[in-house]
């Protein structure tokens, strides 16, 4: 009985358990007035674990960090590890002949090929309750740049979910869903481990 209350007490208290757009979120808000820069500079980057410094990025640390904060889910070793496995199906947009574990996370295409691999893919539309706080959406800014962005729990007059993301001022929270023509949507849709 006493074990039944403790997993319940820390099912309450873990963003892992149910959804955890609340903690995304969260941890994606923080970073405005923090992240300051957009810096898409190569970086050498501590392995697990590495980030560059706070006050610069671009829109992938907005990710990286919202989701190593939130739900301790490390991008760049989840992206690193898998594309070490599966190397032929990430995307050879740089010329890479092997993983770079300093960048690979931090590049949009890659994080598309990962998160559809672990079926956070969902319909792509254009109808504003679609999007859900928490969910990453995707776009290409003209002429043709990936950018990832994470719905906020703020909308807007008309009901459009805000944006958190870094486009080119450092991390802000605007409204910007619809700005740019939208080329994925994801939910993150972690499960506890079986008690």
């Amino acid at each position: 009985m006493k074990s039944c209350l403790l997993l319940f007490l820390f099912a309450l208290c873990s963003p892992l358990f149910g959804e955890p757009a609340e903690a995304i979120v969260k941890s994606a808000r923080a970073q405005v007035g923090k992240t300051l820069v957009y810096d898409p500079a190569y970086v050498s980057l501590k392995y697990p674990g590495g980030d560059v410094p706070e006050e610069r990025g671009v829109c992938t640390d907005v990710v990286i960090r919202a989701l190593r904060t939130a739900l301790s889910l490390d991008l760049q070793k989840e992206v690193h590890e898998d594309m070490a496995a599966n190397f032929s199906i990430y995307p050879k947009i740089w010329g890479l002949k092997r993983t770079d574990r300093n960048i690979d996370h931090r590049r949009v295409p890659n994080l598309r090929t990962w998160l559809k691999r672990r079926g956070y893919e969902l319909p792509l539309t254009k109808v504003a309750a679609s999007f859900k706080p928490g969910d990453l959406v995707t776009c290409t800014v003209p002429p043709s740049l990936p950018h990832i962005m994470v719905v906020s729990d703020k909308r807007n007059a008309e009901g459009v979910p805000l944006v958190i993301h870094n486009i080119g001022r450092g991390t802000q929270e605007e409204d910007s869903l619809f700005t740019y023509p939208l080329t994925a949507h994801y939910r993150l849709r972690l499960k506890a481990a079986a008690p």
